[in-house]
Order: C-alpha cells, then sequence, then structure tokens
C-alpha cells in the first residue's frame, strides 16, 4: 500500500508543478502533463483506498491520517470531474497543490492499525462518509474559485490589466463554476446529512443527537442554504456569492477540524490521531 501512496504523492506533486508552470508561462503543455499526472495520482490514490478497504473490510476513515488521504482522493476526483465540464484549467493551480498539501500531512502522521469497530462496516456510514466528503471538496473548489474571482475583480476594477487579468477567465464563468461546485457540494452534503441521520438513529437510537459535529455540520449546511436561496430570490452572485463561499469553507473546516480538536463527541474517531 505505501508504495502506492509514494506515487500518489509523487504524481500529484508533479502535477502540481505543472499547473504552477501553466500559470507563468501559459503553455498548454504545461496544463495537458499537470491534468494527466493528476489523472494518474488519482488513480494510484483509488488502488491505495482499494488495497485499504480490502485489507482492513471497511471504509478507510479510521484515524486523521486515513480521513485526510480519502479527503484528497475526493478533491482530486471532483476537480477532475468539473475539469471535464467546464474546462477550467486555471483552477488546476489551487486544487493540485491542495491535494498535494493533504496528502504531505497525512503521510507524516503515524500509521498505527487500528482495530476497527463493527460500525465502520455499515452502508450507511460509508454513504454518509463519502457523500460528506466528496461534497466538502466541492466546496473546496466553490472557494477556490471564488478567491479567483476576487482577484480578477479587482484587477477589472484597477484597471490593473498585468499578469492574472490575462490568465484569469471571464468573472462570468468564475461565478457559473463557483455556483456549480456549490450546487453538487449542498447536494452531496444534504445526502450525507440523510445518510448520517439514518446511521446514527441504528446505532444510537436517536436520529439527532446534539454532537458538537452535528451541530456544526448544520450551521455549514444552513450558510450554503442561504448563499443558494438568496441567489435564486436576490440575484446573489458575483463578488457576495464568492466572499459567502469563502466565508462557508472557513466554517466547514472549523467544523471538519476544530470541531474534534476541541469539542468532544462521537466523531472525534475520524480525526484522531
Amino acid at each position: 500500500m505505501e508504495i502506492f501512496i509514494n506515487l500518489t504523492i509523487l504524481f500529484y506533486t508533479v502535477s502540481a508543478t505543472g499547473y504552477v508552470s501553466y500559470l507563468f508561462f501559459q503553455k498548454k503543455s504545461f496544463h495537458k502533463s499537470g491534468y494527466y499526472l493528476l489523472v494518474a495520482g488519482f488513480v494510484c490514490h483509488f488502488a491505495a483506498l482499494g488495497y485499504g478497504f480490502i485489507e482492513s473490510g471497511h471504509l478507510p476513515v479510521r484515524d486523521l491520517r486515513e480521513t485526510l488521504m480519502l479527503t484528497a482522493w475526493a478533491v482530486a476526483g471532483v476537480f477532475l470531474a468539473f475539469q471535464y465540464k467546464f474546462k477550467l484549467r486555471i483552477l488546476g493551480i489551487f486544487a493540485a497543490p491542495l491535494t498535494v498539501l493533504i496528502m504531505v500531512v497525512a503521510s507524516q502522521l503515524p500509521n498505527d492499525p487500528l482495530q476497527a469497530e463493527s460500525l465502520f462496516n455499515s452502508l450507511w456510514l460509508i454513504f454518509h462518509v463519502l457523500s460528506v466528503l466528496i461534497g466538502d471538496a466541492a466546496f473546496a473548489l466553490a472557494c477556490g474559485v471564488g478567491i479567483l474571482y476576487l482577484v480578477q475583480e479587482h484587477s477589472i476594477k484597477t484597471k490593473n490589466r498585468g499578469f492574472f487579468f490575462k490568465r484569469l477567465p471571464s468573472l462570468e464563468l468564475l461565478d457559473s463554476t463557483g455556483y456549480t461546485c456549490i450546487i453538487v457540494g449542498f447536494t452531496l452534503l444534504t445526502m450525507g446529512l440523510i445518510g448520517g441521520i439514518v446511521f446514527a438513529k441504528s446505532i444510537w437510537g436517536r436520529f439527532w443527537n446534539w454532537d458538537p459535529k452535528e451541530v456544526w455540520t448544520g450551521i455549514t449546511w444552513l450558510v450554503y442554504a442561504v448563499l443558494i436561496q438568496q441567489r435564486l430570490t436576490m440575484g446573489w452572485r458575483g463578488r457576495k456569492a464568492a466572499i459567502l463561499s469563502i466565508i462557508g469553507f472557513a466554517i466547514l473546516l472549523f467544523t471538519f477540524f476544530g470541531v474534534n480538536f476541541l469539542l468532544q463527541g462521537h466523531h472525534g474517531e475520524f480525526t484522531k490521531f
């Protein structure tokens, strides 16, 4: 399994180098190399996760190391899907380095085999975790698009037709891509919450336990629900949507990491060292 993980990190790292090179030199060859290396890394990553699943007999989310690796795989996969859909090459300068960062951090964490509890074998848990993590990956890309939108908007307002203006796509494309990321993320997060509710009922006998993770996930859901509702009813687009997508992702990061480290709850199992 370690050889697949090392190959994954290698492919992701060289891919990130290709995307950053594309940002500076604007040569399609750099983008193509970055894209295909990311695909190769994604395949190796899938092989590593599959091997871990077969070896342990459950979804690899026993600790923070495994959870981060699964998250990195989700980020890479969602980016490749959106790249295919929108051809937004420049988003790779955010997605590829983020994937590398997550994998490098995960690889430095202890790799001690832990005894998995029977609850890890639940299909509802698998559905819950995968839906939430893939949804989180879509929100991460929405945050990246939001940052690019603000950078491009600033270039236009200040009439600075320099480095970023020439390399970033139109505000309209960035806005529509970010909104699509949020819709996908929100849909998957909703599905994941439903799966989690059903799972909680089967394990603890209650649909809702007021666990800190549940509460903050609910807050995250509400933030993105407000963004979607305001866009549909009040026409929130552009700058407002970009800023809220960044704020929403900051809350999501606190929900993913901060809640488990600072507060006690059932979900601490997934992010313990």
